[in-house]
């Protein structure tokens, strides 16, 4: 070793708090009492469940302890990210050790007592879990998410030029394809604006239950590995702690050296080359210090210390109470903690102070950095409706503007960006690139479009995964953006979109915590436009998938034309803390209501087109409902068929744009009363309902209102090819013909009118059915609307 780091001194108290942390994660699997070991264990001491991973947590706190000193050498602005999840008992004994978590819990005291309810919260009724969690000071990254780790911490250091994210990555989670896709984000790197991210591989070789591939494949094969995705691996390997010690310091130094060069050539001396970032290999045994072997069985080193490496019960044997004893006081806690339970001053002050501790760094409690979009007004961008039904130019291209613009309007801010994998020209947004670029630190060919090292929009990577992290990453740690997806293949996420609803739930209920931007995702390319794709791009499952989770953080839009959408979009940019999902057409399509009309629907989320009624305020004999864009035009093509051939038939059409207002007000804050909702669909009437997505969606939304029985809904069944619009409609029984035969199979009485009408939308279907297939031709628009002149209510009302 040609550098020595550490001095005897440093180098003892580095491995006292090393142990210190070891000691504390031990007891929080463990003890329900007797905290420092004033007294013998028994076996009442002992939890009755033992839970938690004893495998990555001694290599954590291990990383976790070298990385407090390089922050205060260096005086770093750092967060930890940790990537193998079940590591809980490291991150919670760190911030215990650095003091963020009495800070943050008071009852959680720097003291004996306070180790006693350290212990026993962990794993417990009513306590914390086992992994990295939002209550856990310091944690952006549910522990349960594996792959995702990466991600998130390039997510976290754009636009953020002085963060350094150290992400600890489990060579478990390595084999998952997110991560392994996640080590190309060094491309993507804006030297100059953004930060760094650290990655520390942690090979300890096993999973649950078997070897990990990393550990496994000979070291000049991972070495290529890594080199080959861009990054300079430096191995740290060995299982002596004072050999380890100094070699992790040493490595740091260099490590964070390099950093610091490759930063001042490019932001002093203007070389903007990509580099080739440092990072480091870990290579320690899984469960290290903890025990050796169990009943003749290794356990050290092996896949069997993943979770608790030693039973210790009434039914085993009464050798293990003992090994446990002797393990914990191998960390010698009288050396570590004085007479009150309390750290030694000289181990505590080996932490970093304030908010350079890890637990404490504001970019953990991303809502503390937030601040207000400066958003343009969405007016502005208005389509004006010069009559109902005037083709647009494509919702998705209208939004294009308004983003446009809010990328200006905080360039000077950086909290603002467009994530999307390699769809934002295709999903309608190229507005944006007349202002900004794509973020890319690659080469960059003659004939590339929009590609720059600086821009506001990151989509030139082909990963669902990778975009979704990104945006995650950026949002916790307190910007705002935007996700745009085809609708098909967003599902790719359903994971993290899963986790990251779960994080914003707990976190809701943290005081502490400061609540985030909300997650905008914005889908199109969507089912029922999908020409030329077919069936493998036909699916609008996401959202009854998102409607499982808490109706306290999610809200799902379906706004029926571009004026409805900029009013939704300016409201989910300004919220805070939901996960909004927008289902928005790019195609052109017909617009219905003026601006100031949209804002009022979209404000009410629910609402009575009067101006497509004639029910004139008695009992209509049906009601027409719709929700999404397609689902409002078919609907409105059969209303005017309905009207033209059976002008005395009575009905009321309502749109909806927020779909959670179809549910009780007693499960969602959005939800309408049974009162409002009877006065909307009546008690009796028959419902004839056009939707988006799966029937049976609304089926569920509205299982216990009193008209439910005769809500007949229209939906995607499951149907699909390579065809026109209009047939995809017919294929899933959503187009106007199938819609007006459902409404007079179910009115009361038929007569000569009814009877002729379902006869001539039969023909027409057969005509579809022999003629249309065949050659592609699509069934022409309605072209004459029968809207009535004398609205019952103004449109803005």
């Amino acid at each position: 070793m040609s550098r020595v780091s550490l001095s005897p001194e440093m180098l003892y108290n580095i491995d006292a708090y090393w142990r210190a942390a070891n000691y504390l994660s031990v007891g929080q699997i463990y003890l329900y009492a007797n905290p420092l070991l004033r007294r013998p264990l028994v076996l009442a001491d002992i939890k009755r469940m033992l839970l938690g991973h004893w495998g990555t947590t001694p290599g954590q706190n291990f990383i976790y302890v070298h990385l407090n000193r390089i922050i205060k050498k260096y005086d770093l602005d750092m967060i930890y990210i940790a990537g193998p999840g079940h590591g809980g008992p490291a991150v919670v004994a760190n911030t215990y050790l650095e003091g963020t978590y009495s800070e943050i819990y008071p009852e959680i005291s720097q003291d004996e007592a306070g180790l006693q309810k350290l212990f026993l919260q962990f794993s417990f009724p009513g306590g914390i879990p086992s992994h990295a969690s939002p209550e856990c000071p310091g944690s952006i990254h549910e522990g349960g998410e594996l792959g995702y780790s990466l991600s998130h911490a390039f997510g976290a250091v754009f636009d953020h030029p002085e963060l350094i994210v150290a992400c600890v990555v489990g060579d478990g989670e390595a084999e998952t394809g997110p991560l392994a896709t996640a080590w190309h984000s060094n491309k993507f790197l804006n030297l100059v604006h953004d930060g760094v991210v650290l990655p520390i591989l942690h090979l300890n070789g096993y999973k649950i239950s078997n070897p990990s591939i990393l550990a496994r494949i000979p070291r000049a094969e991972l070495e290529q590995l890594l080199q080959g995705y861009g990054w300079t691996p430096y191995f740290v390997e060995g299982n002596d702690p004072a050999f380890m010690h100094e070699t992790m310091s040493t490595t740091l130094d260099s490590v964070i050296e390099k950093i610091q060069a490759i930063q001042y050539e490019a932001r002093t001396m203007g070389e903007l080359h990509r580099p080739s970032w440092p990072m480091i290999v870990l290579c320690s045994p899984k469960g290290w210090t903890g025990p050796q072997v169990v009943d003749d069985v290794q356990i050290e080193g092996t896949f069997r210390a993943h979770q608790v490496p030693l039973i210790v019960s009434e039914s085993t044997p009464a050798t293990h109470l003992a090994m446990l004893e002797n393990w914990m006081l191998s960390y010698r806690p009288d050396e570590l903690f004085d007479a009150t339970g309390k750290l030694f001053p000289a181990l505590a002050a080996l932490a970093p102070e304030g908010q350079r501790r890890m637990g404490a760094n504001p970019h953990a409690n991303g809502g503390v950095l937030l601040r207000d979009l400066l958003l343009p007004d969405f007016r502005a961008y208005a389509e004006t409706l010069q009559q109902r039904g005037m083709l647009g130019i494509g919702d998705m291209h209208v939004l294009g503007r308004f983003l446009r613009d809010i990328v200006v309007a905080n360039k000077a801010r950086r909290n603002f960006r467009i994530f999307g994998p390699d769809e934002t020209l295709s999903n309608g947004l190229k507005s944006v690139f007349e202002v900004t670029s794509r973020q890319w630190n690659a080469k960059i060919a003659a004939n590339d479009e929009f590609l720059a090292q600086d821009g506001m929009v990151l989509d030139s990577m082909l990963s669902e995964h990778q975009c979704e992290g990104w945006l995650e990453g950026y949002l916790l740690t307190g910007r705002h953006g935007v996700f745009t997806c085809y609708e098909a293949f967003i599902h790719i996420i359903d994971s993290m979109f899963n986790q990251h609803a779960k994080w914003l739930k707990v976190a809701a209920q943290l005081p502490w915590r400061a609540k985030i931007a909300s997650l905008n995702i914005v889908l199109t390319s969507h089912v029922w436009r999908q020409d030329h794709n077919g069936f493998t791009h036909q699916d609008p499952g996401f959202i009854d998938y998102v409607l499982n989770k808490k109706a306290s953080i999610i809200r799902v839009y379906l706004p029926p034309d571009a004026n409805c959408l900029l009013s939704v979009m300016d409201h989910c940019l300004r919220s805070r803390h939901y996960v909004n999902v927008v289902i928005a057409g790019k195609h052109p399509a017909p617009q219905w209501l003026s601006m100031e009309a949209a804002v009022t629907h979209c404000a009410q989320g629910i609402g009575i087109w009067d101006w497509a009624s004639n029910d004139q305020g008695e009992m209509p004999d049906v009601v027409m409902a719709c929700c999404g864009d397609v689902p409002t035009l078919e609907t409105l093509a059969a209303i005017s068929i309905l009207r033209e051939h059976l002008p005395d038939l009575k009905i009321r059409c309502i749109n909806i744009v927020d779909l959670a207002r179809l549910q009780p007000a007693t499960e969602h804050p959005h939800g309408l009363s049974d009162t409002d909702f009877d006065d909307l669909f009546t008690t009796h009437q028959p419902v004839v309902f056009a939707f988006h997505s799966y029937p049976w969606l609304i089926h569920r939304l509205t299982y216990d209102r009193i008209n439910q029985r005769n809500i007949h809904v229209h939906g995607y069944q499951e149907e699909g090819t390579i065809t026109t619009q209009f047939d995809m409609t017919v294929l899933n029984e959503l187009d106007r013909f199938h819609l007006v035969m459902d409404v007079i199979d179910h009115l009361p009485q038929a007569n000569d009118k009814t009877r002729q009408l379902k006869q001539l939308v039969e023909e027409k279907l057969i005509k579809h059915g022999k003629y249309i297939r065949l050659y592609g031709e699509d069934m022409p628009e309605i072209s004459k609307w029968h809207w009535n002149p004398t609205p019952r209510h103004s449109a803005t009302e």
